[in-house]
């Protein structure tokens, strides 16, 4: 964003958002101030750039219903009304006008069409009306097309010449000039961590600052949790949790995630309100729900607070915490801080909006769309299934902020443009009854600021397994990097609309590959954390950790680390250089591990999940996990089934590929008598007889356990015969998959001392 729009959103912002103000020529009315906004969506997505929320008629080709509100004049006269708005297409000269819309006064029209001029916002008269005495009138918006008009704010006034500046700081300055002097804003403070942003990461580093007795508030622009992980973007979670050195980072995104089986799926999959019934059942966290942070006060390198105003009355109110986290996706939290940043202007991730229709059991209409990207069968990937996917994306080489409203509708135009051809092109007959059923209006965005920590994680980093010593959160997804697809880039090649997935399979996609703690907060900015997409990553190494439950895992790290900063009154950076280790502990709790404070004492629920992993040092006995067995044939590494033992599990891929075997050796250090004991994770797909062998001096014996049934004793080991051994005599057991059908598990195998239930 250039330094005058930068300036503009600071001043902007904290103005456009009042309900109605009475100024020296007029009254400024708020769209997003209105009483009943009808069927228009509220759209925040843009105030970065554009200054305010505004109003948006999103209704797939039908109108929505009327916006309306009641609005106090002080004089009888003429009123004119002008309206900041502007025809969405016309940067592109497409014909049409899609967003038209009017102004009713006590319910007649009192002018012509608004939504048809202007490349950009700006402001349009909208007509006049008379007034025989002060009073209330009502006023509503009213939608004529349902293709996304929008209307920011109205003035009115008796002046008739006067008008509002267009844009820019002259807008603000004038609107700064209305307003005289503003309340003071709601002072909200004694936080120990502020959050802003609730996706995936900022939401869990909430309730995971919150769990181990931190206050935290979490400011969340949007009407719902989750991000693009939310029922607005559709996205489902992916990424690896709950595996690798710290088995139980997952477990908190684990109780909020989606549950859909595709991308994009219903908006009950997305699961919005588990999502805000999961944060506000914290008692140490405060939920702020379509509160947009615009303000950020920085003292000596540190964040003192930050003020933030709710989208729908503009009601203000500052934060103060001790520390502060930027979940935004963006990085606007720390851009405004003046923390170190890098922005891929160009060649970056874009954005999509995904789609879905269906086949209805009657005929649906569609309207000529002239004004959207004209396309042919041939121009976009048929939606199977009704599903317009995730590669509906565009804005690679525009610029991922200031653009983002641009990238936003040309998606826009893309899906239209393509429905379009299906109910009117050479299958209209197939897709007579196809209907639209839900466009995202809200854009799922991969890539725009990384703010800089003390390590940037790169893809060499990952490629080459390179070991940090504060690798903690799992990253599994292929290092993914999207591209427009060239097949379909020809008609639009200065901006194409639907991209290819270019996967470099180097991440370990069963343990994932350890981020450093260090990737997590600023190097100069010495109070702030991050989490989700915006962490210290090259372009690269984004393509991998950007996932939601990747990011989600980070905001649990973050949220631990912040609790140690708090009970040490330490900054981020400390917890890595003099409190690693807590981290670390803290780490290996369960995400359901509680304190009331962060000196309080921890409680462990019951319902806990078992762990994905146990280590081995942690169970009864002597125990070798399958790393120490003697291994012949290939066998492959798994961690899908939760419970196994040490860092993975092998299994044997599938039957009739060639004979394997594991060969485990146990040594005693105490005389006594032994049970002999294996473990495996039991599935369906598992082998009922499963060859295994015995050994020891004079004794040799063969089994077959049933790898589809758990293991029987305490655990989770099943017990194959006991033994008298003497210290340091060889046990050797032996898993074959010799005449086996279904899979075979080779996971670990103990020695457990009779009577006393261990081994020294």
């Amino acid at each position: 964003m250039s330094e005058m729009l930068a300036r503009l959103a600071r001043l902007l912002a904290p103005l456009t958002v009042l309900g109605s103000l009475t100024c020296q020529h007029g009254i400024l009315v708020e769209a997003e101030s209105f009483a009943d906004r009808g069927g228009w969506q509220l759209d925040t997505q843009f105030v970065h750039a554009m200054g305010s929320p505004y109003l948006l008629a999103h209704g797939l080709g039908a109108p929505v219903a009327d916006a309306r509100t009641t609005v106090e004049l002080p004089a009888a006269g003429t009123w004119r009304v002008l309206v900041r708005t502007y025809d969405w297409v016309a940067r592109w000269d497409a014909p049409g006008a899609p967003g038209r819309f009017r102004v009713l006064v006590d319910g007649a029209e009192i002018g012509g069409q608004l939504g048809v001029e202007g490349r950009d916002w700006g402001w349009h008269e909208a007509g006049e009306f008379g007034l025989d005495e002060p009073g209330a009138v009502q006023v509503a918006l009213r939608d004529l097309t349902g293709f996304c008009g929008r209307a920011d704010a109205l003035w009115f006034t008796t002046d008739r010449r006067a008008t509002p500046p267009a844009d820019g700081e002259a807008l603000a300055a004038w609107r700064v000039a209305q307003l005289g002097e503003a309340a003071n804003p709601t002072l909200r403070d004694g936080y120990d961590l502020v959050v802003v942003g609730g996706g995936y990461g900022g939401t869990a580093a909430a309730i995971s600052a919150a769990r181990m007795g931190c206050r935290v508030a979490l400011i969340q622009d949007r009407p719902v949790l989750g991000g693009n992980g939310s029922s607005e973007v559709r996205v489902w979670a992916k990424g690896g949790i709950r595996r690798g050195a710290y088995p139980r980072l997952g477990e908190i995104v684990e109780e909020f995630q989606d549950q859909a089986t595709n991308s994009p799926g219903t908006e009950e999959e997305f699961v919005d309100d588990l999502k805000e019934q999961v944060v506000r059942a914290e008692p140490n966290l405060d939920l702020f729900l379509n509160t947009r942070c615009d303000v950020v006060t920085v003292e000596d390198d540190r964040i003192v607070a930050v003020e933030a105003f709710d989208t729908r009355n503009g009601a203000r109110s500052r934060f103060e915490g001790t520390l502060f986290c930027d979940a935004t996706g963006h990085g606007h939290l720390g851009a405004w801080a003046g923390a170190d940043l890098t922005i891929r202007e160009r060649e970056h991730l874009g954005s999509s909006n995904m789609w879905r229709w269906e086949q209805g059991s009657e005929s649906a209409g569609f309207p000529a769309v002239p004004w959207a990207l004209d396309l042919g069968m041939a121009d976009f990937p048929y939606p199977r299934n009704g599903k317009g996917e995730w590669f509906w994306e565009s804005g690679f080489d525009q610029h991922p902020i200031d653009d983002l409203e641009a990238i936003r509708d040309w998606n826009l135009r893309a899906v239209f443009g393509a429905f379009a051809t299906l109910k009117h092109g050479p299958k209209a007959d197939e897709h007579r009854n196809a209907r639209l059923q839900w466009v995202a209006f809200v854009a799922g965005t991969r890539e725009s600021r990384q703010l800089l920590g003390d390590v940037v994680l790169t893809r060499d980093d990952i490629v080459a397994k390179k070991a940090f010593p504060d690798g903690c959160v799992p990253t599994t997804w292929d290092i993914d990097l999207h591209y427009p697809k060239e097949e379909f880039a020809k008609r639009y090649p200065d901006n194409p609309f639907i991209s290819r997935a270019h996967f470099d399979r180097s991440v370990d996609k069963e343990q994932g590959y350890p981020v450093p703690y260090r990737c997590f907060y600023s190097r100069n900015i010495r109070n702030l954390f991050m989490a989700g997409r915006c962490v210290s990553v090259t372009h690269e190494a984004l393509g991998t950790v950007r996932v939601m439950k990747t990011g989600g895992m980070i905001g649990e790290v973050v949220g631990k680390a912040a609790s140690i900063c708090a009970a040490e009154g330490c900054q981020p950076r400390d917890v890595y250089t003099e409190h690693l280790e807590e981290l670390k502990r803290l780490m290996r709790l369960p995400g359901k591990a509680r304190r009331a404070t962060v000196d309080g004492e921890l409680v462990i629920p019951e319902d806990v999940p078992p762990t994905r992993s146990v280590a081995p040092e942690t169970l009864q006995g002597l125990v070798v996990d399958d790393h120490r067995a003697k291994l012949v044939g290939e066998w492959q590494s798994s961690t899908h089934e939760a419970g196994y033992v040490g860092e993975r599990y092998l299994h044997d891929d599938a039957a009739g590929k060639g004979e394997r075997s594991a060969v485990f050796t146990l040594r005693p250090r105490q005389p006594g008598r032994y049970a002999v004991e294996l473990t495996w994770r039991a599935s369906p797909s598992r082998s009922t007889a499963v060859p295994v062998r015995v050994r020891a001096r004079d004794f040799d014996r063969s089994f077959t356990v049933n790898q589809r049934e758990q293991p029987g004793s305490g655990e989770g080991f099943g017990r194959l015969c006991e033994l008298d051994l003497q210290p340091g005599a060889a046990v050797e057991v032996t898993v074959s998959n010799a005449g086996t059908e279904g899979h075979v598990i080779v996971d670990a195998a103990r020695l457990l001392r009779i009577g006393d239930g261990g081994d020294e």
